[in-house]
């Protein structure tokens, strides 16, 4: 089963193999149903969590190696214990899918309903960790991809595990042969892509890529994370942004954009500001930078970082900011401090520590942005707050040419997507670009190469999703009606019961 849920792993950005992933869930569902009792269909789903997690989060061993002399060793221990834990969830939905529907066929309507449950949770218990949500392996298609704008990832996922159960349902229900069986496997999910697709190419068909008229432009430096905080690269790195900033005959745009942490040094705001940060503002606009801040002491810690996105004018004063609110464990801090001593992989002992507000970047002569660092751009989030652009700043080059990136930059245009707003996104070593609204790639600068995006900043949907104002209440309310439609009959007639569902 680990090998049926690795194999599924293969769905997932950038391969997309998504047959693996209906291979996958079709044989999840059979041997859950299957199971004698709920605890084996817990080990049922942690066996296909463990593999789907090992190879959908294998490209982070390459963080490992930044320092290999300190964590190489660590690298595939710590992905196969994250995937062990991760894999809970999966096994939890396959326990409460086979507890609540027995071993009838009820367990094909309850599984999808409990699989949406279990992912919602992972996105929340122990700060959440929504990274490869089943919805994702749909993301080669900006048709499909367009149903997250009503249901949201969650809800996508939903309907992705319904689609796998459902054919098993009717074969067993009306006791189909094995070629009919595998017809109904093929053609019900192919069937309901097919809806899915159309639904989104009408949606996407009756838009155009309108523009606010802002131009503005990404710096993709592509420093490697191994020189990144050396004390005598700064001056290096800083006169790289400095030339990509510049480059380029007649007016450049006003509004320049740079990554995660591309300020290679402590920021001080008013407070030795190099002449290469200063040249780098363009005239009469602003230059918006990733930098890391001291954070002001706030009991019980002495002291810690923020991990910040600055807006920097042309006389030098900072106009807007905003602190890093999601941080990494392991990464950005260390949780259990007290009793692990300091383990993160980020340079020094110092922890960061999450900002305190979450309100949008207000800029003179750009609409109001959310501002999202790296890893926050994996979490759903419905609502505004008058915001009209999300602004994604990230450093991806911890993970090279791996998986990862390709992963980080999809769920960041699902965010576009689910929130109607324009994606902006400045990513060290790649992926950066410009999405509009609807999750559509305008401009893209691929891994490992350094340069420039000048782009216009594409406008807002004219219309406010229906997951922007309604959030996941749509998926839940789908939720609730399938465990009705699984569970309703359960203290029913235990004959007709038996009639209805027989194991075959």
């Amino acid at each position: 089963m680990t090998l049926i849920g690795g194999l599924s792993g293969l769905a997932f950005a950038p391969f997309f193999l998504f047959p693996f992933a209906y291979i996958g869930l079709y044989t999840l569902a059979i041997l859950t149903r299957r199971s004698r009792n709920a605890p084996a269909a817990f080990l049922v789903g942690w066996a296909f969590g463990l593999g789907q997690f090992v190879v959908g989060l294998s490209w982070i061993t390459e963080s490992f190696a930044v320092e290999a002399e300190k964590f190489s060793m660590l690298a595939w221990p710590s992905v196969i214990a994250l995937s062990a834990f991760l894999a809970v969830f999966p096994a939890l939905a396959a326990m409460a899918a086979r507890y609540l529907g027995g071993p009838s066929l009820r367990t094909f309507i309850i599984l999808p309903a409990t699989w949406a449950v279990a992912e919602m949770a992972r996105g929340v218990i122990l700060t959440g960790f929504p990274w490869n949500l089943i919805g994702y392996i749909w993301g080669f298609s900006d048709q499909v991809l367009q149903g997250v704008s009503v249901m949201g990832i969650y809800g996508l996922g939903f309907l992705t595990i319904l689609m796998a159960t459902m054919p098993l349902l009717i074969s067993e229900k009306y006791e189909l042969n094995r070629l009919s069986a595998a017809l109904v496997m093929i053609l019900a999910p192919s069937l309901s892509f097919v809806v899915l697709w159309a639904g989104g190419a009408m949606r996407l068909a009756a838009t155009d890529v309108a523009e606010d008229g802002q131009h503005v432009r990404i710096v993709q430096p592509n420093i490697p994370q191994s020189q990144k905080w050396e004390a005598n690269q700064a001056q290096a790195i800083l006169g790289k942004l400095l030339a990509l900033s510049t480059s380029g005959e007649g007016d450049r745009p006003r509004f320049v954009i740079w990554p995660e942490t591309a300020y290679p040094i402590l920021f001080e705001a008013g407070r030795n500001v190099p002449p290469a940060l200063m040249a780098s503002v363009p005239p009469g606009g602003l230059l918006l930078f990733g930098a890391v801040r001291e954070a002001p002491a706030r009991p019980p810690n002495d002291s810690g970082l923020l991990n910040s996105v600055v807006a920097l004018d042309d006389e030098g004063i900072v106009v807007a900011d905003y602190d890093k609110v999601r941080l990494v464990p392991f990464g950005e801090f260390t949780p259990f401090r007290n009793a692990l001593g300091a383990m993160k992989m980020t340079v020094g002992d110092i922890d960061y520590v999450p900002g305190g507000n979450t309100a949008p970047m207000r800029l003179v002569g750009l609409p109001a942005a959310r501002a999202l660092i790296c890893y926050e751009a994996v979490f759903p989030r419905s609502g505004s707050d008058g915001e009209r652009w999300i602004l994604n700043i990230t450093n991806d080059a911890w993970f090279g040419m791996s998986a990862g990136p390709y992963q980080h930059f999809l769920a960041a245009r699902v965010r576009a997507i689910e929130a109607g707003l324009p994606l902006v996104r400045a990513a060290n070593s790649g992926i950066s670009g410009i999405v509009d609204g609807y999750g559509r790639v305008m401009n893209m600068l691929p891994l490992d190469v350094s340069g420039v995006i000048d782009g216009l900043l594409p406008a807002a949907t004219t219309s406010e999703t229906v997951f922007a104002r309604f959030g996941n209440v749509p998926v839940v309310v789908m939720i609730v009606l399938l465990f009705v439609a699984g569970t309703g009959t359960r203290r029913g007639s235990r004959g007709t019961e038996q009639n209805d569902f027989r194991i075959q």
